[in-house]
């Protein structure tokens, strides 16, 4: 079976795709300034005989390659982000990250040799393929607005008829295979509220409207919107991250406050209630204290939304080709993923694969500065690739 045969060059290429990764992990770029990452992925595509190539797809450095097959058939499309974050690596690897103060933090290092093994593999086997391979080479995932939303909007998604992703999983059980039936990810909103009341004198109460006073008013008063306000069977999160207020003297009523913190909701009605209740309670506790408030609420990404009947899809094709044992559902994460807007156009799923290292049993979460990766997850990465392909461009 062409499978079969697929897998095996795969695994015959795992040491360069291991190469390829700790390459990137030495060399990161953040969000929006990946000039070097993104020249590398394109050598690599055109090394591999890629002649249809497009670079600085969207708002960034994004690229999109495509295989083209000898047959009539569908297309689909094959994303990996390539970003890192602004984190200080304490991991003492031997490919530990050269340019300080940034990281591959949450494995993109990894999304993205991975999705290169598998151009190399098919693009020797394009005559094999009854419809066509789109490869989403994803710039800034990691900060607003993302790359994803911009490449759909520069036709990145032009004749895909579905569309997969994956993400590795540090805390996630090595080369198990996870999906989510429905939700994979939440709407991730942000907010920053500024409480203007009326500073003086710690001596003299009466004389202010103490801000601090009404933030903390504010902060264990709107606890009530998701414990009272929600449903409980659709999930929410309201986060106070931050509170500022005061100085240092002991004897000045605080003038102002600055509060900051996140909403993570999976439903539409859920996330634009949880924003008007924030501002309208925020609102009334500080009117009732002779205050005011600016709100600045940001909606991040949407949620993802995979599809059902694909979700099943892959799923059967897994279990054909991996133990039982190793294919699982997930439940729905509250974290933000901007692959979301690739699934508002298109049918498709999002999918996790494990890679925490066995020997770790306490390991570091994404974003960590000692976050690591099992990098025998790329051939499984590779491997779930591959099973979608034969899935849908088999003939």
């Amino acid at each position: 079976m062409a499978y079969e045969e697929w897998t095996k060059e795969l695994k015959d290429n795992y040491l360069e795709t291991v190469a390829w990764r700790r390459h990137l992990h030495a060399h990161p770029e953040p969000s929006f300034e990946e000039v070097e990452t993104a020249r590398f992925v394109r050598e690599k595509l055109e090394s591999f005989g890629l002649d249809d190539i497009r670079t600085d797809v969207g708002n960034g450095y994004g690229i999109v390659g495509k295989i083209n097959g000898k047959y009539p058939g569908p297309t689909i499309a094959l994303r990996a982000d390539f970003d890192a974050l602004r984190v200080t690596e304490e991991v003492n690897l031997s490919f530990k990250s050269k340019n300080e103060g940034i990281m591959h933090a949450c494995g993109h290092d990894g999304h993205t040799a991975a999705l290169l093994s598998v151009a190399k593999v098919m693009a020797r086997h394009k005559d094999e393929l009854h419809g066509n391979i789109v490869l989403l080479h994803q710039h800034a995932e990691e900060v607003l607005p993302g790359g994803a939303k911009s490449m759909v909007e520069d036709g990145a998604l032009e004749g895909v008829d579905y569309v997969f992703g994956i993400h590795l999983g540090a805390t996630q059980p090595l080369n198990k295979v996870f999906y989510n039936v429905k939700f994979g990810s939440a709407n991730s909103d942000s907010f920053l509220m500024k409480i203007q009341g009326k500073g003086g004198h710690g001596a003299a109460p009466h004389d202010t409207h103490d801000a601090l006073t009404v933030g903390t008013q504010i902060v264990t008063n709107l606890q009530q919107i998701v414990s009272r306000m929600t449903d409980p069977v659709k999930p929410a999160v309201l986060t106070f991250a931050g509170f500022q207020s005061g100085g240092e003297a002991y004897n000045i009523i605080a003038d102002s406050t600055e509060i900051k913190g996140t909403v993570r909701t999976l439903h539409e009605e859920v996330q634009h209630k949880v924003e008007r209740k924030l501002r309208e309670m925020s609102e009334h506790i500080a009117a009732a204290y002779d205050s005011t408030i600016e709100l600045n609420y940001t909606k991040g990404y949407p949620a993802i939304e995979n599809t059902p009947e694909v979700v099943e899809k892959v799923k059967q094709s897994f279990l054909s080709v991996f133990p039982e044992n190793e294919v699982g559902e997930v439940k729905e994460s509250m974290g933000g993923e901007d692959f979301a807007y690739f699934l508002k156009e298109k049918p498709g799923a999002f999918l996790r694969v494990g890679a925490q290292p066995p020997e770790k049993e306490d390991a570091y979460p994404h974003h960590h500065p000692k976050f690591e990766i099992d990098e025998r997850a790329l051939l499984r990465s590779g491997e779930v690739f591959l099973a979608i392909i034969s899935t849908y461009l088999k003939g």
